[in-house]
């Protein structure tokens, strides 16, 4: 298997990341920039408060550049491709939360089926472009409340907004591989990925940014669904996996151009009770979790998911344990909420994470 920190394929590319301002986003922005790519960024102005993007600081070296627009303004996506000159492009720009997907379902569908849309139609026309990879989720699929993990030819569908964008998202993805990919250059894939931990989330209504919010301030974490189980992985693990996809996008590999699922082995499917309790339990201090009386919005009570398939046949494979993905959590929300310098951690960790074999 490839070493991920074998940069020979990333050093002096250019990259385009829309959403470069989110979460994923800005540890994308930074794994990339460590392996020598250029990258340029497209995407709104991150929210108001504590936000990565604007704590990370990001120097854009190599001739990177940042950009804040709308890439649903007319001829916005198609500026950004010619201007970067961009030979992989990786389309994260979204509505991610699903509690927000109920407050502005119509927001949401502009954002995840539209916003995918006017990537695609931008990147068949961008004459450089060798590789697009677009990234959904996990939550893309029709959720049967199965025990077996969803794989990539199993039904997409959703009953809630978002999920339903992201199926849509999908299905926009898999019609515009087959009528305006099959003779261009570009090659065009889809990632679809389980639950993500990881330093700098501070978003609403997510498990690790609520608990870590909740014990720094000393107030126990009030938990919504603790019997729900979901597929936990630190960020960097799907990461990894969209730039061994891209990679091989932009080497040829015609045979890759689908669809993708990047999460954890069956160990990294815990309730979300057994997660909010190891990360109480890392935390210390008396940290606290409590149970809410009532969800404030349906969600599947069960959703995992399964990544035989980049496994066996893509260059990539999990990195961290569940464990180690949560220690290395909150040793960054610590750092944060004590005054430390969180931003030194996140670049220790993307170091250690490149260093770091295979799990077995």
């Amino acid at each position: 298997m490839a070493s991920l920190a074998d940069n020979r394929f990333w050093f002096g590319q250019k990259v385009l990341i829309t959403g470069h301002t989110g979460f994923k986003g800005v540890w994308l922005t930074r794994l990339l920039e460590t392996l020598g790519a250029e990258v340029y960024g497209l995407a709104l102005a991150p929210p108001a408060g504590p936000n990565l993007f604007s704590l990370a600081e990001t120097r854009w070296p190599r001739g990177g550049r940042s950009v804040i627009g709308d890439m649903l303004a007319p001829g916005r996506l198609a500026s950004a491709l010619r201007e970067s000159r961009a030979t992989v492009a990786f389309h994260l720009a979204a509505q991610s939360l699903v509690g927000q997907s109920f407050l502005d379902p119509e927001g949401t569908f502009a954002a995840n089926v539209m916003g995918t849309v006017k990537f695609l139609e931008a990147a068949r026309q961008a004459p450089a472009l060798k590789a697009a990879v677009v990234v959904t989720s996990d939550k893309c699929y029709r959720n049967d409340g199965r025990l077996s993990g969803y794989v990539e030819a199993d039904p997409l569908g959703g009953d809630d907004p978002y999920s339903a964008s992201k199926g849509a998202a999908e299905l926009a993805v898999t019609a515009w591989r087959h009528s305006f990919f099959q003779a261009g250059s570009a090659l065009l894939a889809s990632a679809r990925a389980g639950n993500v931990i990881g330093g700098g989330d501070f978003a609403p209504d997510r498990l690790a940014p609520d608990a870590l919010r909740a014990f720094a301030d000393g107030r126990p974490l009030l938990l919504r669904r603790p019997g729900a189980v979901r597929p936990w992985q630190h960020v960097l693990e799907p990461l990894s996996g969209y730039l061994a996809l891209a990679r091989g996008l932009g080497e040829g590999r015609r045979d890759w151009a689908g669809g993708w699922n990047f999460g954890p082995g069956p160990d990294g499917h815990w309730p979300v009770s057994r997660l909010a309790g190891r990360l109480a339990e890392l935390w210390g201090e008396e940290a606290r979790v409590d149970f809410s009386p009532a969800a404030s919005y349906q969600e599947a009570e069960r959703l995992s998911l399964n990544a035989g398939l980049a496994r066996t046949e893509l260059p990539w494979a999990p990195r961290l344990t569940l464990d180690e993905t949560l220690a290395w959590t909150v040793d960054w929300y610590r750092a944060f909420y004590r005054g430390g310098q969180p931003l030194e951690t996140f670049q220790q960790q993307i170091d250690a994470y490149l260093a770091r074999p295979v799990l077995p």
